[in-house]
């Protein structure tokens, strides 16, 4: 991959400021780790993913699309290919009576301040989540008894080859923490969301409520990628780390964290390979113990 020759044809269509080469990745992740990637682009519209997308594939270069890195883990090695991160430039948001339109790029929290403030009901469990709407969607992110399958109309996408599709709730195929999305790599651009009017004051309530819940349970001081594991069918991920005895234990400077075992943490420097062992041992430890599999909820990418 001749970079300098990618990242001149990305300047045809992308402002210079908004494509970074050789960036350290643990920059954009909340884990706070990864290597560099070969090109971190941070496009503004879905014209310019489109044009991304071509150029990526005229050339055979891998991509990856991501959000504010709430989810992710890269490996130390970095990524060998082009980023394309959906954020801060792609987060506008039109509300009109009880229907929300928002763009991939939005914080959670964001838009739930703004549903908030129209006194709208329905997207509370969402506020604290740390993610973008993309994500969101991507994964049927949930919380405190709520998830987005139970809000959402439908998604704007594009195909890994730039054509446009819309698809509703249905199908989507929305389920625990996946979507046809996943199976299908679709890049979602906007959805719909449909809500309910309702009180502002409860709605802040109970939006700080769940805050405070969340702020007591999780360990929402260090860096990590929240929840590290999917819930196993029948029990809790961070019940079954506690009952192994691996509360606080370390590979490197990754922790499973002391006060929610499901979450693994940053406690000092870690590097990739920290976090994946340690995904590994944790695995290997539950199954030795419970026979139950532990499915990473993280995503993990990057040269090995």
């Amino acid at each position: 991959m001749d970079r300098k020759n990618l990242y001149s044809k990305f300047l045809e269509f992308v402002p210079e400021e908004l494509i970074k080469i050789d960036e350290p990745m643990k920059k954009h992740t909340t884990f706070k780790i990864g290597g560099p990637a070969d090109i971190l682009i941070s496009p503004c519209n879905k014209e310019q993913i489109k044009s991304i997308l071509k150029i990526c594939k005229e050339n055979e270069v891998p991509f990856y699309i991501m959000g504010n890195g709430s989810n992710l883990l890269v490996r130390d090695k970095g990524f060998r290919g082009v980023i394309i991160q959906i954020y801060k430039n792609m987060s506008k948001v039109k509300i009109t009576e009880d229907e929300v339109w928002a763009e991939a790029g939005i914080l959670l929290s964001s838009l739930a301040n703004r549903i908030k403030d129209e006194s709208l009901t329905g997207f509370e469990f969402a506020a604290g989540i740390p993610g973008t709407l993309g994500g969101a969607v991507y994964m049927n992110a949930g919380a405190y008894g709520g998830e987005i399958k139970q809000v959402l109309v439908s998604a704007e996408l594009l195909d890994e080859n730039g054509n446009e599709i819309i698809l509703t709730n249905e199908e989507l195929e929305l389920g625990y923490r996946t979507s046809l999305l996943q199976r299908k790599n679709y890049i979602l651009l906007s959805a719909k969301l449909k809500l309910h009017k309702g009180n502002k004051k409860e709605i802040e309530e109970k939006m700080n409520d769940l805050a405070q819940q969340r702020a007591a349970k999780q360990p929402l001081n260090m860096p990590s990628a929240g929840s590290t594991f999917k819930r196993p069918p029948g029990y809790y991920a961070g019940k079954l780390i506690m009952d192994s005895g691996l509360r606080g234990y370390c590979i490197g400077g990754a922790e499973v964290s002391q006060k929610h075992c499901g979450f693994i943490v940053n406690k000092d420097n870690a590097t990739a390979k920290d976090v994946i062992d340690l995904i590994e041992f944790v695995q290997k430890t539950v199954y030795d113990k419970y026979q139950v599999k532990m499915e990473p909820e993280v995503k993990i990418i990057g040269e090995e």
